[in-house]
């Protein structure tokens, strides 16, 4: 029998606020803005993460309502307008890019886009997919325009519980099928990213570390967090990382091997009877990490997003349709960067969710 989502009620309402990038704003960076991102706490950006598409084939009941309407093609950046963002961006230091949905394998001209990407001075590009649209071919290609690595979202092992999370005709046997290709092509190494949540699959924890070990992939368990479309999030529902370690480890000893990066955003465990594959968690909510955040978010329409949960979104579309040259983009990436908040304020009292989901924030 198919466990269905709670239905929660009572998460306040966001808001967004969309910011002009005028002259006044950019006139408040200096002249001499230096050569990289440096935010007010003395973080540095190094990573990007693009929304190519807020089209999807899914419709995640934590991410994406139903009836959400997408944005026309003439509202969303082109490639060439992404390509000249990030070519100012790695200017200023940034060198990993992760693309990112919606879901990128509906976007037209992925591989082309990789692969003018890739001629730019970037240490790493990664790509989210839900898996479920690829063939080992359409993989082999973005592997040979420049493609680094691929991240696979996939929230259930059971079938009837992945086909009522996504409301989609897809399987887990197809998104299964993606990491074996992934992995076979070379997008190594190939990652399994699950969202847990309360009452729904968090009886799944030792099944997914099944899968890490069968699979030989990395299998990162996500805290539930507030970016749902429907805004009915609340912290009853959220598995911390505390409980999905204990979960795991009743059936597989796990040893943690901490960060891979100072900034990356999952604590990494490997299996202590040396099997292959690892845990990550990335606890957001229970365990926050924005003093070690190193990224900035382009929306699909060209709005930069300092924090993933950002209620201020400053368009930096109209300044490259606009005529503006690469020193006035890159003033405009130095001035959003000074305006990116400590951290996401969850657990404040006056919390406010914004009212764009993941899906559109390329998250």
């Amino acid at each position: 029998m198919t466990t269905a989502l709670p239905v929660l009620n009572n998460a306040p309402k966001g808001g967004s606020n969309i910011r002009v990038l005028d002259h006044a704003l950019l006139s408040s960076v200096g002249e001499d803005f230096g050569s990289e991102l440096r935010d007010s706490y003395n973080r540095v950006i190094r990573d990007l993460r693009i929304c190519v598409t807020d089209r999807c084939n899914f419709r995640c009941r934590y991410c994406m309502e139903p009836d959400i309407r997408f944005k026309r093609k003439v509202e969303l950046l082109t490639d060439s307008e992404i390509v000249r963002l990030v070519r100012v961006a790695s200017q200023m230091g940034v060198r990993r890019i992760r693309l990112t949905g919606g879901e990128p394998m509906v976007h037209p001209t992925l591989s082309a886009l990789i692969r003018d990407l890739r001629a730019l001075d970037l240490e790493d590009i990664a790509l989210t997919t839900n898996g479920s649209l690829s063939t080992k071919s359409d993989l082999q290609e973005l592997k040979d325009a420049g493609l680094d690595r691929i991240t696979v979202s996939l929230d259930s092992v059971r079938e009837d519980r992945f086909a009522h999370i996504t409301r989609s005709q897809s399987s887990v046997a197809r998104v299964l099928q993606t990491v074996q290709w992934a992995k076979e092509v070379g997008l190594n190494p190939v990652k399994i990213n699950a969202v847990v949540i309360r009452g729904f699959n968090e009886d799944e924890l030792p099944e997914l570390a099944d899968l890490a070990r069968t699979m030989g992939v990395d299998v990162r368990l996500i805290e539930y967090m507030p970016l749902d479309s429907g805004q009915r999030w609340e912290m009853d529902k959220v598995v911390t990382a505390d409980e999905m370690i204990e979960s795991i480890n009743a059936r597989h000893e796990l040893v943690p091997i901490g960060r891979p990066r100072p900034h990356a955003p999952a604590t990494g465990y490997r299996f202590a009877d040396g099997s292959e594959g690892k845990i990550g968690v990335i606890a957001t909510v229970t365990r926050p990490f924005c003093n070690a955040c190193s990224r900035l978010r382009v929306t699909a329409e060209g709005r930069v997003m300092p924090c993933l949960f950002s209620t201020t979104e400053w368009d930096i579309r109209t300044l490259l349709r606009d005529g503006a040259d690469d020193r006035t983009i890159a003033k405009a990436l130095v001035a959003i960067t000074l305006r990116k908040q400590a951290g996401h304020r969850i657990h404040d009292q006056d919390y406010q969710q914004p009212s764009r989901p993941m899906s559109a924030i390329g998250g």
